[in-house]
This record gives C-alpha cells, structure tokens and sequence, in this order.
C-alpha cells in the first residue's frame, strides 16, 4: 500500500522525522565542529522547496511530528517561508507538530513569524550561564544575544526547553543554578550526555564525558527526585524535583540504551537519511528526489532506508577509546 505507515524491521512505527536544513551555524560549539569547518557547497544543499517535497512525502507516510535542525536552521536564507509551507500540514491535521532545535542567536528576529507558522515549542542548545564559559564553548557565540532570543521567545507565546550536554569540569558547577534558572522562567530543562559524533580536532571526548548517574546523584544531594513514566515520543526519560515542582529530562545515550522505544529518523540537508544517530550507514534520497517530479521513486526509497533501521546504536565509553564514533558532524545531521 503506497500510503502505508512506515514500519521498521524490528515492528517500530517511524512517525518522527528530524530534518536538517544547513549545515551552517553562527557557533562553533566545541563539542560539535571543529573550529575551522569545511562547509559543504551551497549547490549540494537542498533546495527549499525540494525541502519541502520531502516532507511532505514523509508525512504522506505518517509522519505526524517535524523537527527542523541544523547547523544553526535560523541562519538559512529564507528559511521562514518553508516554515510558511509547512504549515499548510499542521491546518490541514496531517502533521501534528513542527518544531525546531536552535541556538537561540537569531530567536529574536524570528519567534513571532515562528508562532505564525504554527511553531509552539522550541528547544534552545544552551550549556552555561557563565558568559566567559559561553563564549569559549561555543567559540563564536555570545550568551547576551542567545538571552535575548529566550526573552523573545517567551514574549511570543513560545514553549521553550534547554538541551544542556553535561560535560565535566565545564558545567558540573552550574548544575543547581541551571536549574533554579529554568525554574524561576518556566522553562524546561534536559541534559544530554555528550556523543561521539565527527572528529572534533584538540577536543576529547572521554575527557569531556560527565555520565547523567553522577549528575542525577548530585541533584539528589538537594532535591526529592521523583521517576515519572512520561514519554514525549523521545529518548529523555523524566524525573521532577519535589521542590520545585519541575520537570527534568535526561538522555543517556551511553548509561542508558533507549532504542526499543525508537520512532525517529533524520535527514541531513543533502537528502541522507539516516535511520540511527548512532551509526553511519545511511540512504540517498536527494537522487530519487531529483530523477522525477513523480513521488512514487521517492516512496520506494524512503521505504526501502527504514528497511534499513537497526535495532540499536553502538556507543560505548566503557574503555578508554570511543567505541561506535560516527563520522560524521552533529551540524551535518542535526541533533
């Protein structure tokens, strides 16, 4: 059945697509590109509107949710009107959500237009409030930019969430002002243990690794800790803290595997899909995308990636090398 749902090898319902719209970025995090990129060709990237039939295809198969990453996907000329487009799905009830992931720098110029196009949450990278700390974490961005982005976003009515990667000796220390942070906004925190995702040049990855059981240990030392069986449909698992009454997501990609539960693939801005964040391997969808305006060739190959989900990822910290390193960059997959 050419509208059939998309289900992978191992009986999972794929109704998640993460899609990344540049590979560019404003930032240069240090545990996600090197300093010095090799930006891919502009003439590589997917056009917009080719952007758009993609998506639109994916949710002809059931895609019911929409994430827009990057790179940084705010500093994509134009990105605004496939936005625009994409709302035509949330109207018409065949896409339930369209979100994105961002760094926050360019939330000012656009969280009106995003609430507009039907955006209701964002997650905002954020990992310090330290503005010397941000300034080298992120070589080339600057915290009083990203703040007014959140204050914004607020104002337009947004849902945000922080995605903090807890790394050692960075930002262990801010974990109670974090937090108390998040609280006093109403914002949504969770932090992701760092993966081992491209080479990242001086950077070490087993240097930076600050394992979520320590950090949970160390939220317990202050608060009432309760587990909550919530699910976004994601890999965070949840717990509140009794004091504050706040919600705190964790995703341990390495202390914990969370792919039984897997509905989700990517597609990088040059048309691969990948079907694990955790594993190279990956289809072509820019050829078929191109050989024909008819979607049928498109289907078939979409069908055909998700035949090639696996039934998990491969890293692991446990020795003193990094076993299952992809590599690839976070801002060519998005996260």
């Amino acid at each position: 059945m050419e509208n059939a749902p998309l289900i992978d090898p191992f009986n999972r319902v794929v109704n998640y697509l993460r899609l990344s719209v540049t590979d560019r970025c404003d930032f240069r995090c240090t545990y996600c590109m090197s300093e010095n990129m090799t930006f891919l060709p502009k003439r590589d990237l997917l056009t917009l509107e080719e952007l758009d039939r993609l998506c639109t295809a994916f949710i002809g198969l059931g895609v019911k949710k929409l994430r827009i990453t990057g790179g940084e996907p705010l500093v994509r000329k134009g990105i605004m009107t496939f936005f625009d487009a994409m709302s035509r799905h949330l109207d018409s009830g065949a896409l339930n959500e369209l979100t994105l992931t961002t760094n926050g720098s360019q939330l000012h110029r656009f969280a009106g237009d995003l609430v507009k196009a039907g955006v209701r949450r964002v997650n905002i990278s954020l990992d310090t409030l330290d503005e010397d700390k941000f300034a080298k974490i992120t070589r080339w961005g600057r915290l009083p930019q990203v703040l007014k982005g959140i204050d914004a976003a607020q104002d337009a009515g947004l849902r945000l969430k922080i995605n903090a990667v807890a790394l050692k000796n960075f930002n262990d220390s801010e974990l109670f002002s974090l937090t108390e942070w998040c609280a006093a906004r109403d914002i949504d925190l969770t932090w992701i243990e760092v993966m081992p995702m491209g080479d990242m040049g001086e950077e070490n990855r087993l240097d930076q690794y600050w394992p979520l059981s320590d950090l949970r240990k160390m939220l317990a030392t202050r608060y009432t800790l309760t587990d909550l069986p919530d699910s976004t449909g994601g890999p965070a698992r949840y717990v509140r803290l009794e004091e504050t009454g706040q919600r705190i997501g964790l995703i341990t990609p390495l202390t914990h595997n969370f792919c039984e539960s897997c509905n989700r693939v990517r597609l990088s801005c040059t048309g691969q899909f990948y079907t694990c964040l955790g594993h190279d391997g990956m289809s072509d969808l820019r050829g078929p995308l191109r050989a024909s305006d008819d979607d049928a060739e498109l289907v078939a190959a979409i069908r055909a990636g998700i035949g090639l989900k696996p039934k998990g990822h491969d890293f692991d910290y446990s020795r003193q090398d990094i076993q299952g390193q992809t590599q690839r960059h976070m801002n060519h997959t998005g996260g």
